[in-house]
């Protein structure tokens, strides 16, 4: 079934699933390097160059878990470029906006490319090449349309059909060397936001640091879900939030399904705001529940809940050049349940909305990562996605 046309002005998002899990370590010819690889759990990556710490929790003070890594270079850019996502496990800090990090971290094309000619002369750049990335389908910036620079879109590396096959092997590596990571100070948000502005944390000792088992990310565009609205489910999971929080299902499902847009008068309704936020984001999510990572450079972001009203004037410049930061990715609900690891650990939320410097800076020469604003909403029903 051919994807629908996209909306005019609207870059495109690109949804997160889990695939396989990650094979045992190998070497082979053609193979990404392991920080451009999408995965959730395992060790972040360091790009080369770049020396990626052991995060600590800001609120108690222990090693945060590596939640995803998501290889998101700028179409035209220069750089690779990679995010790597952190939380705390400790259930006493969950949904605490001092127990995230998000960790931006970029590397000049042209350095990689130098040194893998360096090491083999005889291996092919097809996966690197920057006018290959622009072809792959299951790419986070595929776009069929020209856009402005704020709306353009991103592409990912090696992560097409073929992530599906028994030959998926890559290398699983964490970074050789933890060292003292050194961040941008910013001054901390408060009011009735729950976010986490960049702040100078301590590090936790690498030896301490526990790991979910790490796991693929596989890329799809979520128009090609156009067609195929699971509303079956999306009605069940609603009913059972009906059930526990005694809501009108049918006022919602009513003033929802009316259309979108100026069609939506949910200011007139007599329904809670968190619950038509909470049921819009059902219903949307419903052409695909499994989605871990929604991923829209430039776009907007999928409330699970009413956000706060000054919300935009609460997202800081970037600490590094000052400039505004845009919607880039969001970890989704269903990640909850795929994080898993041999001592019980868990990490509860309902998204977490990642928000990274519009122009993506990177200073000349830097070799720690720029960390960038996580905004954290709770699930209001931590039933509901179990």
């Amino acid at each position: 079934m051919a994807a629908a046309a996209r909306r005019p002005g609207r870059p495109p998002v690109l949804l997160g699933l889990r695939d396989a899990p990650m094979a045992a370590p190998s070497r082979g010819g053609g193979q990404a390097p392991a920080w451009a690889t999408n995965k959730l759990g395992g060790c972040a990556d360091a790009v080369p160059s770049v020396r990626l710490g052991c995060p600590g929790c800001g609120v108690c003070g222990a090693a945060l878990l590596h939640l995803v890594q998501v290889y998101c270079p700028l179409e035209a850019s220069p750089y690779h470029r990679v995010a790597n996502v952190f939380a705390c496990a400790g259930r006493g800090c969950w949904g605490q906006p001092r127990s995230w990090k998000v960790l931006r971290s970029q590397y000049l094309q042209t350095e990689e490319k130098e040194a893998r000619d360096r090491s083999s002369k005889q291996k092919q750049e097809s996966n690197f090449a920057a006018n290959d990335w622009y072809e792959e389908a299951d790419d986070w910036g595929v776009c069929d349309e020209a856009e402005s620079p704020v709306y353009t879109s991103l592409q990912l590396l090696g992560l097409n059909e073929v992530m599906m096959s028994s030959s998926l092997s890559r290398e699983v590596e964490c970074a050789s060397q933890f060292q003292q990571l050194c961040l941008s100070e910013a001054a901390d948000m408060s009011g009735p936001l729950r976010m986490r502005a960049p702040v100078r944390e301590g590090t936790a000792a690498a030896s301490s640091a526990p790991v979910f088992q790490p796991y693929y990310i596989s890329v799809v565009d979520e128009e090609d879900y156009t067609g195929f609205l699971d509303t079956d489910h999306a009605d069940k999971l609603l009913k059972e939030y009906q059930q526990r929080e005694g809501v009108d299902l049918e006022q919602l499902m009513s003033e929802s399904f009316a259309g979108e847009g100026d069609n939506e008068k949910y200011e007139k309704s007599e329904v809670k705001s968190r619950d038509h936020a909470f049921h819009k984001f059902m219903k949307r999510i419903s052409v695909c529940h499994e989605q871990i990572l929604r991923y829209s450079w430039g776009g907007q972001p999928l409330f699970i809940t009413c956000p706060p009203a000054n919300i935009n004037k609460g997202i800081p410049a970037c600490s590094n050049c000052g400039s505004n930061r845009v919607f880039e990715f969001q970890l989704m609900p269903a990640l909850v349940s795929m994080l898993q690891s041999d001592t019980d650990l868990s990490v509860e939320f309902g998204t977490a909305i990642v928000y990274t410097c519009e122009r993506s800076c990177w200073p000349t020469n830097h070799q720690t990562p720029l960390e960038e604003f996580i905004f954290v909403q709770e699930d209001p029903d931590q039933k509901l996605f179990k």
